[in-house]
């Protein structure tokens, strides 16, 4: 059986072009005992892809030049020498950009049983939405009243963490860029405030007319100008759940820092990073506090779809354009 997969011929300087990706095809061996079979039917794409393509080691290991991308994946096993996945079984894994996948039955999961289209497992009820309520509860330990700010408040873990935060009672505000994502965000009870052509000044005082007594915690997807308006209306004790820093993954030379990092000795606030994947065994929480809410349409959430393998890559490319609204997933 052949397998197409992508791969990327350079390390990228700035934002990737197009040709870095490279579209290819081999024969897959013989399976081993103990290895299984997968037709991928959805493939994810996510910021943090972009940091494995430096060629540096972070808090995950990059990926090889010339050599299969990876990422999550939703597939049906199609063969397989592990009893505990028979031919027929919706999994999720890690070994996406690519059709068909041959890997070891301990690197795949079965799907849980929450009536939701099999992608939700990609997005809302997937590493974004884990990634959402991770920050929110267990790093900024949000608390019933809190103010809520979010930036990147329309994407795939924004858009969960924004429902999760008005489900506390206090006032969610959400920073987001096109007036489709602003209108979003308004729909659901969402204060929104656009960062576009605003500077850090200029932002702060949208926040402050949009919540005048400031926020007791900020989920910070963006940095740049959103972290530096952040910190300025920030309430004594804030806490600051750092997710990603989206402004700042293709810069060819690294920015300048908020010039009012004062801000945290002065409100007294925490400012903590995270991985998600270090908080994976909470994983089962997650899924059932927020997975009935989803499989009930409480909580709702957006995906944008491109179709065929051949996009994966210009799906990637639309996160840094601000292009999607919620999770962007590539259907096969």
């Amino acid at each position: 059986m052949q397998s197409r997969f992508f791969t990327i011929n350079d390390h990228p300087q700035g934002t990737p072009a197009r040709e870095l990706f490279e579209l290819h095809e081999q024969a897959l061996p013989a399976l081993a005992e103990g290895e299984v079979r997968v037709h991928n039917s959805w493939l994810s794409v996510d910021p943090y892809m972009r940091g494995r393509m430096n060629g540096v080691t972070t808090y995950i290991e990059p990926f090889e030049l010339n050599a299969p991308l990876g990422g999550a994946a939703i597939g049906e096993v199609i063969e397989s020498r592990d009893a505990s996945f028979p031919v027929g079984t919706k999994v999720r894994h890690m070994d996406g950009w690519r059709d068909i996948a041959q890997l070891p039955a301990d690197q795949l999961e079965t799907l849980p049983a929450f009536e939701v289209p099999e992608q939700a497992y990609l997005g809302v009820l997937g590493m974004p939405g884990m990634t959402a309520w991770t920050g929110l509860n267990r790093i900024a330990e949000m608390q019933e009243g809190d103010n809520v700010l979010v930036s990147g408040a329309a994407g795939a873990v924004g858009s969960l963490a924004v429902q999760l935060a008005k489900a506390k009672g206090g006032t969610v505000v959400g920073i987001a860029g096109s007036q489709e994502k602003l209108d979003w965000l308004e729909a659901r009870g969402v204060k929104a405030v656009s960062y576009k052509g605003k500077n850090a000044a200029q932002l702060t005082a949208a926040l402050n007319e949009a919540c005048p007594e400031g926020f007791d915690v900020y989920y910070e997807n963006v940095g740049g100008t959103c972290l530096e308006a952040a910190l300025n209306t920030l309430r004594v004790g804030a806490r600051i759940a750092v997710c990603g820093m989206i402004a700042r993954y293709n810069e060819d030379t690294p920015s300048a820092g908020p010039g009012n990092l004062a801000m945290i000795l002065i409100r007294r606030a925490r400012m903590q990073g995270f991985i998600v994947f270090d908080h994976w065994d909470h994983y089962p929480q997650f899924l059932e506090e927020v997975g009935p809410q989803v499989e009930n349409g409480q909580i709702d959430y957006e995906e944008t779809i491109e179709d065929g393998l051949e996009r994966t890559p210009d799906a990637f490319l639309k996160l840094f354009e601000g292009a999607n609204r919620g999770k962007m997933l590539v259907r096969l």
